[in-house]
């Protein structure tokens, strides 16, 4: 297995997938909260953390599908933030069978219409390439990271972030992302597992959108958390490992 990638505790499997912009150590308050009752697997993305960089274009999906294998996990509930969110999403409509719940955190999402607001936003972020240092100022200034970077977590977030940021402009050899078609956004209704949908009321516009097309999955239930800005793993822990365990306990787990 090429990808890093620890597991923690025992019991049914939960398999935790990163945001971009940092790496799965984004996890370490939910681990324990979680690990008490559950076999929970993080692992860092191609690129990020400890996982090697990508020479080609990269498949996020077959990356999710060899990890299980190696681990011999035949059902898992997935858990994904942000573009870990589309990860689960496109993985759940891919593996069918894999997966037990889809739990996604302020996902985005395959296919999605994104606002002029927040394309002029990446606009300006990815015309400041190559410069790092001014990427990374740009980026942590944003909109959705008022409440991480007013937090205990700020000085951690900013190291994951410049790390992330570092490795993609001095090692990564391809920027090109792989998915699934037709893009999930148009087939959210063949997702039958149950989802919940978690974000916060610090974000984009966006994500509201985002919710609203998940409403079209047959079994999805919503928690949004005052406060919470996009990095809801690291800030509201506690609070996202309540409707975790709430939503697992309402929503069995399947033979």
């Amino acid at each position: 297995m090429e990808l890093s990638y620890t597991t923690y505790g025992s019991g049914p499997a939960i398999v935790l997938i990163h945001s971009g912009g940092v790496d799965s150590r984004e996890w370490l308050e939910l681990i324990p909260l979680l690990a008490r009752s559950h076999r929970v697997v993080t692992y860092d993305a191609r690129g990020t953390g400890r996982s090697p960089a990508p020479q080609e274009p990269i498949d996020l999906i077959h990356d999710l599908s060899e990890l299980l294998d190696h681990l011999q996990l035949d059902r898992v509930t997935l858990v994904g933030h942000s573009i870990g969110g589309e990860v689960a999403t496109n993985f759940t409509l891919s593996y069918p069978e894999r997966a037990q719940h889809l739990i996604v955190v302020a996902p985005s999402l395959t296919g999605f219409a994104f606002s002029d607001t927040y394309t002029g936003w990446m606009q300006q972020l990815n015309s400041l390439a190559p410069d790092i240092g001014r990427m990374i100022q740009f980026s942590l200034a944003g909109p959705i990271y008022q409440t991480v970077m007013a937090s205990d977590y700020r000085d951690f977030f900013i190291e994951m972030h410049t790390e992330y940021f570092t490795r993609v402009f001095t090692e990564w050899r391809s920027f090109e992302l792989i998915w699934p078609q037709p893009p999930a956004v148009e087939r959210l209704e063949q997702i039958a597992v149950p989802v919940l949908f978690v974000d916060g009321t610090v974000e984009w516009s966006d994500m509201s959108n985002i919710a609203e097309a998940f409403k079209r999955v047959p079994r999805t239930a919503f928690a949004r958390l005052e406060g919470a800005d996009h990095m809801i793993p690291l800030t509201h822990a506690k609070e996202l490992a309540a409707h975790i365990r709430s939503f697992l306990e309402a929503t069995p787990n399947r033979n």
